[in-house]
This record gives structure tokens, C-alpha cells and sequence, in this order.
């Protein structure tokens, strides 16, 4: 299947603040907040949304294709991708901008407090599937980007005919409720968090029914408390995979978003998809940032099935050698 991912690609500025927010926060003052947080450390990780899910599936044997933009820093950073199966002949570089910078501080709960700088992301609207996404496409997901760029393919996925899924997530608070709406009319798949679910519903008013008589399912993540997959007149809850360790929230939503898009192409049932994104989100959230944690195909399936049995399903992630009985 050929996948085309599109979002934006970033550099994470990742802090650690060993207290909690909350404690810092006067709920009498909300009106004229001024907050200063000491934090112990910082790394620079890659990331982006669409970077961070085309990693995940490559790992899982995927060969990803990212549409999006960059800048002129990116070199580095295009190497790392294809030296990890990532198809990168659809990124733009803009001359004379960077790439898009996050800073994101996390508390010892595991809270955050970012904020994004869009850099090249910003040219990502003058991308177009008709020019520049390299080749067929299968399907596409539409994750956090350039407001404009999120706007432009939805209508152009539905111009073409192109099955998109719709991952507004961090671009929430940018997009009008219209804007929301559109995109969610058609969409082949809704995923968001649930409080970003709680955001959407605010913003446009749509309850879990109306998204999916808008849309062909729904996906609401839940932290710790795993995540529902709504699909075909069915609800799946999966379970979420305990962590060995919690080293750093941050990418693991893309991580889910990066083993959904794997059962998909592989043509494996909501159950067994949602159960691939759940292993996938907990590697990520085992590893210092989005793109550091590693697993084999093999390793992958054999943690699997410690959680969950598969009949053997899994087996079409692996090469003829690594199957049982070979």
C-alpha cells in the first residue's frame, strides 16, 4: 500500500521540570498568568508529527512516504530517515528558513506546556498531492501542519478521490469549527485524543455519533486508559501494554498513529490494529523523545504476544526465517 504521510517535521526542544505545574498555577489568577519554569535538562530530538508516524512504520516494515516541508537544516535529519526506511523524495526544502522548532516541558506527572515555532513548516499549504506527492497513493493522513496546508488537502484528498485520515490533534485550537467540520466530512478515519475529542465537540458542537455519520470511524485515544476504536458499527477498547519504564510522553500519540496505519496496509482487523498501535505507542513512550526507541520486527511480535493472541495473524510482519516452526 502506498502511504503517504503529511504533517510537519520538526526539531523537539525536550525539558524536564521535576515538579508539578499545578502546584505553580493560582486558580484566582488565571486571568494574568506569568510562569517561569527551572528545568533540569533539555535535548534535541527529531520530531514532527509526520515524521515521528513514518518512523513507527517503517519499523514495522513499512517504506512510508512524508510530504511536508523543511529547511535548510534538514539535511541531516533526511539521512536519518531514509537510514531508517523512510520514503523522504516528497520534502520540500525551503531555502533560507529552518525547520520547525517544538519546546515542550513536562512535569513529573507527565503534564506538558509547549509551544511551536512553524519555520518552513509555514510553505507547507504551496504542497499539493496533484504535484508533489511523488507517486500512487493509497491512502493518506492528514496530521498536524501549517492550518492551511491541513485545509487545502482535505479538499484536495476529496477532489482527487485520495481515503484520508483526519488527525486535527494539535491544530485544534488554528482550525475554525467549519474548517473541523470539513475536514471530518469523509474522512475514512477520525483519530484524536480524548480530550482533544472534548475540544472538537466544544468548538463544533458534534458528539461521538454525529463524527461517526460524518465519518467511516472514529479512534479516541486515552492515555493509560488505552483507547476505543469506533469502526463499521462496532466498538473495540484496547487495552494499553504496560510500560517496562515512562521515560517521555512525547510521540507516543504519533506512535499509535504509525502502528494504526501498519494494520491498515497489512489489511488486519480493528482489533488487532488497535492492539499493534497500543505495543507501538508504548515503545515510544519507553524511549528519551520520539525517535529513539528501536525494536526488530521479531522482538515486535514476540512482545506482542506476551500481551495479546494474534492466531498467528502477526506472522505477516515477519520474514520466512523468523516464523515459528522455520
Amino acid at each position: 500500500m502506498n502511504i503517504v504521510i503529511t504533517g510537519s517535521i520538526a526539531y523537539d526542544y525536550i525539558m524536564s521540570f521535576p515538579g508539578r505545574f499545578q502546584d505553580h498555577i493560582l486558580p484566582d489568577q488565571l486571568d494574568r498568568i506569568s510562569l517561569s519554569f527551572l528545568v533540569d535538562s533539555m535535548r534535541r530530538q527529531r520530531g514532527g508529527c509526520a515524521s515521528n508516524i513514518a518512523y513507527t512504520l517503517a519499523l514495522l516494515g513499512g517504506r512510508p512516504r512524508i510530504m511536508a516541508t523543511a529547511g535548510q537544516d534538514f539535511a541531516e535529519y533526511r539521512a536519518w530517515l531514509e537510514a531508517h526506511g523512510v520514503d523522504t523524495s516528497a520534502i520540500v526544502e525551503i531555502p533560507d528558513e529552518f525547520t520547525a522548532s517544538f519546546f515542550v516541558s513536562t512535569d513529573r506527572a507527565g503534564n506538558q506546556i509547549a509551544s511551536f515555532y512553524t519555520g518552513a513548516m509555514a510553505h507547507a499549504h504551496r504542497l499539493s498531492f496533484r504535484q508533489h506527492s511523488n507517486g500512487p497513493v493509497d491512502l493518506t493522513i492528514i496530521s498536524p501542519n501549517d492550518p492551511r496546508a491541513m485545509v487545502n488537502y482535505v479538499r484536495e484528498c476529496k477532489e482527487l478521490g485520495l481515503r484520508y485520515i483526519y488527525d486535527p490533534s494539535q491544530q485544534i485550537i488554528r482550525l475554525s469549527p467549519e474548517e473541523l467540520v470539513e475536514g471530518i466530512t469523509g474522512a475514512y478515519l477520525v483519530i484524536v485524543n480524548d480530550y482533544e475529542f472534548g475540544m472538537i465537540q466544544n468548538k463544533t458542537g458534534l458528539s461521538r455519533s454525529d463524527v461517526l455519520a460524518l465519518a467511516g470511524g472514529l479512534i479516541i485515544t486515552q492515555g493509560r486508559q488505552g483507547s476505543v476504536i469506533l469502526a463499521g458499527g462496532q466498538e473495540y477498547v484496547i487495552e494499553p501494554v504496560l510500560s517496562q519504564r515512562e521515560a517521555d510522553p512525547t510521540g507516543v500519540g504519533d506512535a499509535y498513529r504509525g502502528g494504526v496505519l501498519c494494520g491498515l496496509a497489512l489489511g488486519l482487523p480493528w482489533l488487532l490494529t488497535g492492539r499493534i498501535a497500543s505495543l507501538a505507542a508504548t515503545y515510544a513512550l519507553e524511549g528519551h523523545g520520539p525517535q529513539n526507541h528501536y525494536y526488530t520486527r521479531p522482538e515486535f511480535v514476540a512482545r506482542f504476544r506476551q500481551h495479546f493472541d494474534d492466531q498467528g495473524a502477526l506472522d505477516i510482519l515477519l520474514s520466512p526465517a523468523d516464523r515459528p516452526g522455520s
